[in-house]
């Protein structure tokens, strides 16, 4: 098994990015939280992976931290949950917030994520509630360690282009970001751009 890859970072475009080790390029889908802690392109890097084995193909997901690689794989095993869906979560959510949300039984913004419905609210909750102190540690990420543009219309092409890989069409992609900027929260960021997006369009439907 693939469960690390340390290489030159060839290309990202959300939500896969491609690692080149000794010659061989390797593609791998990660979170938007992995996503914007990577390094620019062409520089080293290094991630942990999980390999998801299926009958007609092998996918490689990959993850900056150990800590966020261990959450996913707890979060595939909850019935219901596949990698797709925990991707999302995780783009969505901190390890930090999601602990929270499980010791504070909080499906309501569980149910805020895309995808994620009441029942797999509740089960995330049962299924998770003895595997999360591990989780609850709040992470602290740099300026320095996070790979982004600056201003705000490179932040909302990079959000939008995310969505969109995400599954969302470019029209509503748009209308998830204007939504999300009308919180009125602080939004410095394509990370956090993303996080309220999503937020916000699931609070609107």
């Amino acid at each position: 098994m693939i469960g690390r890859l340390t290489g030159l970072l060839a290309a990202k475009r959300a939500p896969q990015i491609l690692v080149e080790c000794h010659g061989v390029g390797y593609e791998a889908d990660v979170s938007m939280t992995t996503f914007y802690q990577l390094p620019e392109v062409g520089e080293q890097v290094a991630i942990w992976t999980h390999l998801q084995v299926k009958e007609d193909s092998h996918n490689l997901i990959g993850f900056t931290t150990e800590l966020e690689r261990k959450l996913f794989r707890q979060l595939i095993r909850v019935n219901g949950v596949g990698p797709k869906m925990a991707l999302t979560i995780l783009s969505g959510i901190n390890n930090q917030e999601f602990a929270n949300c499980v010791s504070q039984d909080d499906v309501a913004t569980l149910t805020r994520l895309p995808g994620v419905g009441k029942k797999t609210a509740e089960r995330l909750i049962i299924e998770m509630r003895d595997k999360v102190d591990e989780f609850a540690v709040a992470e602290s990420i740099s300026s320095a360690d996070v790979a982004l543009q600056t201003g705000s219309g490179s932040i909302k092409h990079e959000a939008i282009e995310a969505l969109q890989a995400l599954g969302y069409k470019p029209l509503d992609a748009e209308k998830m970001i204007k939504l999300a900027e009308q919180s009125g929260d602080r939004i410095d960021n394509a990370s956090s751009l993303i996080r309220k997006a999503l937020q916000a369009s699931v609070q609107r439907q």
